[in-house]
């Protein structure tokens, strides 16, 4: 008789304290929340009037749950939806209401913006990691955002913060500057994309008196999307221009998004699947390995000393959407296999930790491969 596909074997581990690798960094196990399904709202908005305990409209039970595994950092707004956020609309008692086009066409009330989100960071003890909108925004509205959370001086946008709540700088420790600029985030080839990121690079700053030394923020660029050449041709295009870049224009990171699909668009079911659809979503996954060193290599042929971060900010299992369910809420179940899925993931990115020094699961919570 045949064995089964998911036949156990021994494993055999050794490990060498005489030459010890790099550090793993904390930051490896960050979050993502996207203004998505349920992701945001009901997930971790319900707001102050709701039956559901909750403090200042943050859901308790999920801060609870976050806490306890000491989240590093959020990844906020998005996602495709950072760029076509534009975050006036989500500050101070009156909020404009929009649409999401990206995700199910559903209304955006706003209720969750800046403070909201900056308050749900300090119940949960995590650090920010801001995507500003470079696909339908501009220079000087991401630079306002970053005045307005950031300046401890008594300008007009500080004044208007602290109406809102909040004299006190914010802490924004990550800065994403656009998101899949290649794809939703505006279609952009790596020449163009380039300009946007120095532009943005150069004239969006951090200004909290406490983040000008040691705990300056971090500025992360889009990176590549796959291991195909035009991924490839991406981070080549984006490190070189960072091996000649001069004092005015600078990054920390390097984003890579890769999710577990065997094949696109995503087909498997999260429940109700076999032996044989286990073991080709754990054989997609370890690809993963693969597609770091790639990138890897190259990052290393421009930025030898390591520098620049590869951050895989979006990972994790992509399923068919839950039958009866919105497929723009993106609602899946979750199963042991996908706690095995992370596990690999989560290898990975340690045993390439001298590059690897940051991810964000996708994502949070309701939403993919959501923990809660």
């Amino acid at each position: 008789m045949a064995a089964p596909v998911a036949a156990a074997q021994k494993v055999a581990l050794f490990i060498d304290v005489s030459k010890p690798g790099p550090k793993i960094d904390r930051n490896l196990f960050g979050q993502f929340a996207e203004h998505l399904g349920h992701g945001v709202y009901e997930g971790i908005w319900v707001g102050p009037d709701s039956k559901i305990p909750n403090t200042r409209g943050i859901r308790n039970d999920v801060v609870a749950a976050l806490k306890a595994i000491k989240v590093p950092n959020v990844r906020w707004p998005g996602g495709c939806f950072a760029d076509e956020y534009h975050w006036r609309k989500g500050i101070g008692p009156q909020r404009t209401v929009t649409l999401n086009p990206n995700w199910g066409g559903v209304i955006e009330p706003n209720t969750f913006g800046t403070s909201e989100f900056m308050d749900f960071l300090d119940q949960i003890g995590a650090e920010a990691y801001l995507s500003v909108n470079v696909g339908s925004g501009t220079p000087q509205e991401a630079a306002e955002w970053l005045e307005y959370l950031t300046t401890a001086q008594p300008t007009t946008l500080a004044k208007e913060r602290a109406a809102n709540g909040h004299p006190a700088p914010y802490k924004v420790a990550f800065l994403g500057i656009g998101n899949e600029s290649w794809d939703c985030g505006g279609n952009m080839t790596p020449g163009y994309y380039l300009s946007q990121l120095k532009i943005y690079s150069r004239f969006v700053r951090n200004f909290n008196p406490a983040q000008q030394d040691k705990q300056q923020m971090l500025k992360i660029a889009v990176g590549p999307g796959g291991s195909e050449s035009r991924w490839t041709e991406w981070t080549d295009a984006i490190m070189k221009a960072y091996q000649n870049h001069t004092w005015s224009w600078d990054m920390n990171g390097l984003s890579m998004h890769s999710y577990t699909v065997v094949k696109w668009p995503p087909s498997f079911a999260s429940v109700g699947f076999g032996e044989t659809e286990y073991a080709q979503i754990l054989k997609s996954t370890l690809e993963m390995n693969s597609l770091v060193e790639k990138h890897s290599a190259i990052m290393d042929k421009y930025d030898p000393e390591k520098k620049v971060a590869l951050v895989v900010d979006e990972w994790g299992g992509w399923y068919a959407p839950l039958p009866g369910s919105n497929p723009g809420f993106l609602a899946q179940q979750n199963s042991l296999r996908d706690a095995v899925l992370a596990a690999l993931n989560l290898n990975i990115f340690a045993r390439h930790a001298d590059r690897v020094r940051m991810a964000n699961i996708a994502q949070m919570i309701n939403v993919l491969q959501a923990m809660i």
